[in-house]
């Protein structure tokens, strides 16, 4: 397993990394990767019960893009570069061909965020996991100059949110997911009953998208105030987190189209429209908050990147009710 995916590991090479694959630890040269006087940040995260999905579908290729995904995402918030990334994956038995392509995936997320797949750990544990089931969970470490730290203190009361369209739920309420898809009776190996040209497997694995580069090449402009990583708590619990209690986030949810799976999933489980948005995404899988006299600037440079951007809403003063999300349109737009 460690001869398979070597060559893997050493395609995610970077400035920094001192060592190979293979020994008991791995270095990382900060001078080297050109850090003066660097903060480390660091995550760990897994991908959840999307795992029972890749599973059952028996596609293992992308799951490895949420996991590095699911870690990058958080450490950019902070203003910080993703510089390494470790993983863990246990089994009751290795399969070489199915870890293969778990760490293929974890390459290419790693690849897709600039950093360093520089280590991990690979358990065969009999007796712990069923039969051709798999756990996964993952490990970065990222730097960001003192000076640069982003924190959310400077957001203020009209500045831009622009959110960053996402591919899909990324790899969150998944165990509600699979709940509406045994509702309905479907397997995953039928079409999408939104995507017609994927098995539904296939289309609730779209991987999480990475925003690193994306958010970095931001942040070497001026304005920017804060970042948001939409994940577990969605549209209504993620973006207070980089925020005072003096304001509040209103989001206009008729500034973006709802991508067909969250309508589908509405719909075959019954789910009212403020769950959805307290538990997936809903088509945004990052907030950027900007100064308003810089906003179209920063558009500019996320759509450059490859993302796709939408203005959704602005920073105002916490209303009386307290609320710290105020979503407009909500209802409307899971009507229309």
């Amino acid at each position: 397993m460690v001869e398979a995916i070597k060559p893997l590991a050493l395609g995610t090479r970077r400035p920094g990394v001192m060592e190979g694959l293979g020994g008991f630890g791995a270095l990382f040269d900060l001078k080297a990767a050109g850090y003066r006087d660097p903060i480390l940040v660091s995550g760990t995260d897994g991908v959840g019960t999307k795992l029972k999905i890749a599973i059952a579908a028996g596609i293992h290729d992308t799951i490895g893009i949420d996991l590095v995904a699911m870690c990058v995402n958080d450490l950019v918030v902070q203003g910080a570069e993703p510089l390494f990334f470790l993983d863990y994956y246990a089994s009751g038995k290795l399969e070489v061909s199915v870890g293969r392509a778990i760490v293929a995936g974890i390459a290419e997320g790693c690849r897709q965020a600039g950093c360093a797949l520089i280590g991990g750990e690979t358990a065969e544990m009999p007796g712990m996991y069923a039969e051709g089931d798999y756990d996964l969970a993952g490990f970065a470490v990222g730097a960001v100059e003192r000076d640069r730290v982003l924190t959310g203190a400077t957001v203020t009361a009209g500045d831009v949110l622009l959110g960053l369209a996402s591919s899909g739920p990324h790899s969150n309420g998944y165990s509600l997911v699979r709940r509406i898809v045994d509702r309905t009776g479907l397997n995953y190996q039928d079409n999408a009953p939104f995507d017609s040209k994927r098995p539904l497997g296939a289309a609730l694995l779209a991987p999480t998208k990475i925003y690193v580069k994306s958010c970095l090449a931001a942040l070497k402009g001026e304005g920017v105030n804060a970042l948001a990583h939409i994940t577990g708590g969605g549209l209504i619990e993620n973006p207070p987190r980089v925020f005072g209690d003096h304001l509040a986030a209103e989001i206009d949810f008729g500034a973006w189209t709802l991508p067909p799976v969250f309508r589908w999933l509405a719909e075959a489980g019954g789910v009212a429209p403020h769950e959805m948005a307290r538990t997936f995404n809903c088509g945004i899988g990052m907030i950027v908050t900007v100064e308003k006299s810089r906003a179209a600037a920063a558009a500019k440079i996320l759509r450059e990147s490859g993302k796709t951007v939408f203005e959704i809403g602005r920073m105002i003063s916490r209303p009386k009710s307290g609320d710290a999300v105020i979503l407009k349109g909500l209802d409307d737009a899971w009507r229309g």
